[in-house]
């Protein structure tokens, strides 16, 4: 059904040079530009289904990340942060994806998790949570997001630190060296839960007719529950 929402849609293009104050393996820099990842924005299948999640004040997308390197460190995305309290919530539609969250402390990150998602599996980000999708594998990754569409990513943390907490390199995770007494990673599994309509190999774009299910993306005040569930 979902992949039937990209027929005729033009993705945003994410390109290697648009990545360069994020990339661990500087020799990138004198790479030549490619197409790293596809951005497609506010999908619907149908005129009612996009009336109804505008009236939400939600945004449904799917992002495409063709297995790659970057020098010495897999392919990922250029990592973002979330104003105030908004949360996001992943499905990995094809493939497998790493998603890395990290806490913001000031200048450093007070908690870091990675979850290990292949397909079907549902990852929510909570609020406070900057993060980044890694693609390790020699699959390509495609993922679906729901998201609040009230607000814009922030990127400005991750360009000036270089990168996220954690690079994801061939022998495993490396510590970004611009950020000061990093945690150790905590590994969590998704968070296919089925209270808030999330079911492993249930796509949730069929949450379209139940989006109420979602109003922890919009007002996640209430749902401090579900948040210190998902942290462990």
């Amino acid at each position: 059904m979902v992949s039937d929402v990209l027929s005729g849609v033009k993705p945003d293009v994410r390109m290697l040079h648009n990545m360069d104050d994020v990339l661990y393996d500087r020799s990138q820099l004198n790479a030549p530009d490619t197409e790293l990842y596809y951005m497609y924005r506010d999908l619907s299948l149908s005129r009612a289904d996009h009336q109804r999640i505008l009236e939400h004040h939600l945004r449904y997308d799917i992002t495409v990340i063709p297995p790659g390197m970057l020098g010495t460190e897999y392919v990922k995305t250029a990592g973002h942060d979330h104003p105030g309290d908004y949360g996001e919530i992943y499905e990995v539609l094809e493939g497998e994806a790493a998603y890395l969250l990290q806490k913001r402390a000031g200048d450093s990150v007070s908690d870091v998790i990675v979850v290990h998602a292949g397909a079907g599996d549902k990852v929510i980000i909570p609020p406070g949570y900057g993060h980044v999708t890694i693609n390790a594998s020699n699959k390509t990754l495609k993922m679906a997001n729901w998201v609040c569409r009230d607000f814009s990513s922030i990127y400005d943390f991750f360009r000036e630190k270089g990168g996220a907490s954690y690079f994801m390199l061939e022998e495993g995770f490396v510590p970004n060296p611009k950020y000061e007494n990093l945690p150790e990673i905590r590994f969590l599994k998704p968070t296919n839960y089925s209270e808030v309509g999330l079911w492993k190999n249930k796509e949730m774009y069929g949450l379209v007719k139940q989006l109420d299910m979602l109003e922890y993306l919009i007002r996640p005040d209430g749902y401090s529950g579900l948040f210190e569930r998902i942290l462990g």
